[in-house]
């Protein structure tokens, strides 16, 4: 008897390899260790998408047969970008709190637009926190979708009128199921279970009020240092993953380095003492600048919003400065749909308007970020035994950041070797890569 036509295994798209041998010449390479850079430089890459060469030109490996080779022309060759704090599954903060009246499927296909515009701004992995299921995840991975590689906490995790609680007076949640309201140390255990459940890579918590949230300010304080232990508590017993916390006020920012976490995002009101408290527990500072510094839009925003983000810009200006001086780690993050997608490496940009120099501003978001997301051993660096994820952008990011802030500048993308963007031989005529699998 011949199987029902809905019971038939659904078509599937070819899989393309996941990585190519590739061999870059004529480099000026940034390799993100912090080093200095290499002026003649070549990149080799075998065809398991694992770098074997990155330096100078005089000991590369002899050229093999069969690898697709560029002459970038002595353009920058730097590791592909690590964006550790983005938004990819909403637009805008109104968007955020508008959700629910949008097409689900309408909304498939504008994230991935999202996707496809961070990974050609050179952002080749990326940490979503919060409004973006695994499943995007996934799809990126198996190659079904381009986009940077995915590390996604699905939902945050919020108490009740928290930063994260976007529920009307009447009970709808706006949100469309962006937040995971807790109030107990209980509470919050089974909360982090269901965002293991639901396949969080990391788990988001809200310990401040924020600037987008109607209910309450960034000093406010949000989940308490035994809420907070208990989620750091929770996530170890299941494997363990790291916490983000969002934290804004001083106080909170305090709660969250004492409970435990692995990183403070935000962290505006960063005083001595909370930088102190963060060098001695190791934890990671995100302070997403850009929403700061480029997402103050009075036409585009709610008037409380708006009103926040003016009252908070010279405190975050005096605090992270600060930081970056006491050498809090700091990785790149830009709070992505606060300000535009595709423009993520502005960030660079006011990381060195407050006191890093350029190649500090690039190994933090290349090499720090990598390490904050776990994952400094395959990428983040270009280095023999690595994973390819690379950028090559037209000029020299250390005598002028803003080269890498344009994205008609970053002129190729590659993850694991193989070609995700390629503005160099699509100049010359070449036809576009197509999509591949990617993580």
């Amino acid at each position: 008897m011949s199987t029902p036509p809905f019971l038939s295994p659904a078509p599937t798209a070819p899989v393309l390899p996941a990585s190519a041998s590739l061999r870059l010449t004529g480099a000026r390479l940034i390799d993100g260790t912090g080093c200095e850079p290499v002026a003649d430089a070549v990149v080799d890459v075998d065809d398991r998408g694992v770098i074997v060469h990155a330096g100078p030109a005089v000991t590369a490996p002899p050229a093999r047969d069969g690898v697709r080779t560029l002459d970038v022309g002595g353009r920058t060759v730097l590791p592909g970008f690590v964006d550790a704090h983005v938004h990819l599954g909403v637009e805008s903060a109104r968007h955020m709190v508008r959700r629910f009246a949008e097409d689900p499927a309408m909304e498939v296909f504008r994230a991935a637009g999202r996707l496809r515009l961070t990974l050609d701004a050179g952002v080749t992995t990326a940490r979503d926190l919060g409004g973006l299921s695994a499943g995007f995840r996934d799809a990126v991975a198996q190659g079904l979708t381009a986009g940077p590689r995915l590390h996604t906490a699905v939902r945050i995790l919020s108490h009740t009128g928290g930063h994260a609680d976007f529920h009307t007076d009447c009970g709808f949640d706006t949100s469309d199921g962006m937040g995971e309201v807790a109030d107990t140390p209980d509470e919050v255990r089974l909360a982090v279970r269901r965002l293991l459940r639901s396949g969080a890579d990391v788990i988001k918590i809200c310990a401040t009020g924020g600037m987008s949230s109607p209910y309450d300010q960034p000093d406010d304080e949000g989940l308490t240092v035994e809420e907070i232990r208990a989620v750091v508590e929770e996530t170890g017993r299941h494997g363990g993953r790291p916490v983000a916390a969002h934290a804004q006020g001083t106080a909170g920012i305090l709660n969250a380095i004492r409970g435990g976490v692995t990183s403070v995002e935000h962290g505006y009101g960063m005083t001595a003492q909370a930088r102190e408290l963060a060098g001695e527990h190791g934890v990671f500072l995100v302070p997403t600048l850009s929403t700061v510094f480029d997402g103050i839009d009075k036409a585009t925003m709610e008037p409380f919003h708006y009103e926040k983000k003016l009252r908070w810009s010279d405190i975050t200006r005096t605090n992270i400065a600060a930081a970056i001086a006491d050498g809090v780690k700091i990785a790149m993050g830009t709070d992505a749909a606060m300000v535009p997608h595709g423009r993520n490496l502005r960030e660079l940009l006011h990381l060195t308007s407050l006191g890093m120099t350029p190649l500090q501003a690039i190994t933090a978001g290349t090499l720090t970020s990598a390490q904050l997301l776990g994952l400094d051993d395959r990428i983040g660096t270009l280095e023999a035994g690595k994973e390819a994820d690379l950028v090559v952008c037209d000029g020299d990011p250390l005598s002028d950041i803003s080269v890498l802030t344009d994205p008609s500048r970053v002129v190729l993308v590659a993850q694991r070797g193989a070609v995700r963007k390629d503005l160099l031989t699509r100049s010359a005529g070449e036809s576009p890569d197509t999509v591949e699998e990617g993580r």
